[in-house]
């Protein structure tokens, strides 16, 4: 009889360390080119794989050009450079910023051609400990359903209303483990889901001889946010930086085994919530410049699974029950965020510079200068 066994990545390594553990790339940046959502002049502003549209949770008081205009993504230069309170003033704040980076073609690399994360950030040049966290524009969702993006950002749907997938997502629906589902932010999106214990994670990036640290933040199922440091930046050139499990037990009989029901239970994930640069006191400050291609995890499944003789999932539903609800719990944080940001947005001031009160004709000698001070 096909048989389906559940226990906690710790115990999973039933022949050998290492037969289950499986290799998954968490976030890949090359894959977060702007594609869609063009602006006035007609230049791509959006990833269209990861578009997100918060005008649901804006309100009544909002016009239809309005609500088009509520789209965002994961798309380079949306995603932001949080400082903390000993980097940020107004002019780091202001020179900080992320971009998308071609690598040239003729490089030597297998992503050559295409394009990376860029961050320049700017820390203070005096002696203070600062960190600044690399973030995406909003919380990456890891129960958004698969669905198709046209070129201006919006859902596709069938007749009955429900979202149109791909051929290559349908097929996997057809061939689906039991009680799973695939939503639209694995595969390099951000999201990797059934992870048990994380044996180690990479990330490649390019050096530039900055004494800066590097940590990646990953938060899992429980919502429980975790950093992991990776290395010091001191070095030029493109390379693989690794942190490896202290804690990873590769015997399976020193490990401590748990069995849990098999369903239901929905999949443990982990999602990708940004990089951390931090600089010590006694490190050069000032401009901090990198490049980032990729995370990835080597991990112990959290599920392992076969056919099985019934269907429990589409006999009882309860996994699609529940991430639906946090489905719909994720996308209100997110939107209600997103909506205060566009209006913060449209109440900024658009003039740059004032109306001159005085003619020309009145005098040739009248003339406006502007000064920049700092207020008092």
């Amino acid at each position: 009889m096909k048989r389906t066994y559940v226990v906690i990545a710790a115990a999973m390594l039933l022949i050998g360390g290492g037969l289950f553990a499986e290799e998954a790339t968490v976030i890949d940046f090359t894959l977060l080119d702007a594609d869609s959502v063009s602006d006035a002049n007609g230049n791509a502003t959006q990833n269209g794989h990861t578009v997100m549209d918060y005008s649901t949770a804006a309100g009544a008081t909002f016009t239809d050009s309005q609500k088009k205009l509520m789209k965002t993504s994961l798309a380079l230069p949306e995603w932001e450079i949080d400082l903390n309170s000993s980097a940020k003033n107004p002019h780091a704040v202001g020179l900080s910023t992320i971009v998308a980076a071609p690598v040239k073609s003729e490089a030597d690399v297998p992503f050559a051609g295409k394009n990376v994360m860029g961050v320049r950030i700017l820390f203070p040049e005096w002696n203070a400990n600062a960190n600044a966290k690399i973030v995406p524009p909003f919380e990456i969702p890891a129960y958004e359903k698969l669905r198709t993006i046209d070129e201006n950002g919006d859902k596709q749907v069938d007749a009955n209303g429900n979202p149109v997938v791909s051929d290559a997502d349908k097929e996997w629906k057809v061939n689906k483990p039991s009680g799973q589902t695939k939503t639209e932010f694995e595969d390099g999106y951000g999201v990797v889901k059934n992870v048990g214990t994380l044996k180690s994670i990479a990330v490649t990036t390019m050096g530039m001889n900055y004494p800066q640290g590097l940590y990646v933040m990953l938060k899992d199922t429980d919502g429980v946010e975790r950093r992991y440091f990776m290395g010091y930046l001191g070095f030029d050139g493109w390379k693989t930086l690794t942190w490896t499990n202290p804690e990873y037990i590769p015997e399976v009989r020193t490990r401590e085994i748990r069995i849990y029901p098999i369903y239901p239970r929905g999949l443990p994930f982990v999602k990708f919530t940004g990089f951390q640069i931090t600089r010590d006191a006694n490190q050069v400050g000032g401009n901090y410049i990198g490049y980032f291609k990729d995370v990835k995890i080597i991990y112990d499944k959290a599920l392992l699974t076969s056919d099985r003789d019934i269907a429990d999932e589409d006999l009882w539903g309860i996994v699609g029950k529940t991430e639906a609800d946090r489905q719909s719990n994720e996308m209100s944080r997110f939107g209600d965020k997103q909506v205060n940001r566009y209006l913060e947005g449209a109440k900024q001031a658009t003039e740059s510079e004032f109306t001159s009160s005085l003619k020309k004709s009145d005098s040739t000698a009248a003339q406006t200068t502007g000064t920049t001070t700092n207020a008092q």
